[in-house]
């Protein structure tokens, strides 16, 4: 099978393992503390006003984010109530009672609102840092450089302080070790552990990528409106996150079609970078975990496509 004709997938890291998604269904493999691997599967529902939205260049980005937050959250949900429980213990899961936040609002649109909180608070908070520097940087230039520069440090501080920490430096190998299998299967190389750990921890199309971006074009979205005051700033920042994020994911997706042009391809380096601080090298037995969860999706895929094929026939 040629490079052309592979279907693309993509994925993230979660507690203890990876979660895969394919065109109909995602997938998240786990290591539980007995060793074993466990398997959660969530099929893609198809959400009207998405699938519309999807069609649209700008706006596709945005129906992209909101879904991988709603069903990302979901398989995040899994890792973290079983990846720390012995398999003979999972009748405790059953014992647990939903808080009435998560009743009312569900796990998926917890994601939603956790991702869109975190956006407008790393969105805001260089305004006003850059605000403070008004006296000296007085310009609208060099107050959007200086937003863009203080924005940029909080970005690499945050990831740089929480990669510190044990779990998230697990997270962080687990994200190594997806992007090391989604390297391998599109360098059509078996899948065995082997093979990808030879692989790159680093992709092009990774989330990674996609947050470094957004500073990048924040930069320049921000040059067509005002600086001040501080307040018109504001409004401005706010309604202009779905411009940057539709922006961002268009330069995103057009830097990885250009990851085999010779010179252009550096256009993706700067999120490759950033890449360096949000993955680390995994170990052979959380590889052995990804593999396990891209395997049992191209299972699904293909057991989804069979029996999708049977419907037509009859």
């Amino acid at each position: 099978m040629s490079k052309i004709s592979k279907p693309v997938y993509g994925g993230q890291a979660v507690m203890e393992g990876v979660m895969f998604g394919g065109k109909h269904t995602c997938v998240t493999a786990i290591r539980r503390k007995d060793q074993s691997i466990d398997f959660f599967h969530s099929p893609r529902k198809p959400n009207k006003v998405l699938t519309v939205l999807k069609k649209f260049p700008f706006l596709r980005g945005i129906a992209a984010i909101i879904e991988a937050s709603a069903n990302g959250s979901r398989h995040l949900n899994f890792s973290s109530e079983r990846f720390d429980l012995d398999p003979n213990e999972d009748y405790r899961l059953q014992e647990k009672k939903e808080s009435k936040l998560t009743l009312i609002l569900g796990i998926a649109t917890i994601g939603v609102i956790s991702f869109l909180f975190g956006k407008v608070l790393f969105t805001l908070l260089p305004v006003f840092l850059a605000a403070l520097t008004r006296p000296v940087f007085s310009s609208d230039l060099s107050q959007i450089l200086v937003e863009g520069l203080f924005k940029l440090l909080l970005l690499l501080g945050y990831i740089f302080a929480i990669s510190q920490t044990p779990l998230i430096k697990r997270v962080f190998q687990y994200h190594g070790a997806e992007h090391k299998v989604i390297n391998a299967y599109e360098a059509d190389k078996e899948l065995t552990i082997e093979n990808v750990q030879s692989m790159s921890r680093l992709h092009y199309r990774c989330g990674s990528s996609f947050i470094l971006f957004t500073v990048v074009v924040g930069m320049f979205v921000y040059l067509l409106v005002p600086t001040d005051p501080l307040w018109v700033r504001v409004v401005n920042r706010l309604a202009l996150i779905p411009v940057v994020l539709g922006i961002s994911f268009e330069v995103l997706q057009f830097t990885n079609k250009l990851r085999d042009v010779p010179v252009l391809r550096y256009l993706g380096y700067p999120g490759l970078w950033l890449q360096l601080l949000t993955t680390k090298e995994p170990t052979n037995e959380q590889v052995e975990v990804a593999i396990a969860s891209f395997n049992e999706l191209l299972h699904a895929e293909e057991k989804y496509k069979a029996s999708a094929d049977e419907d037509k026939v009859v």
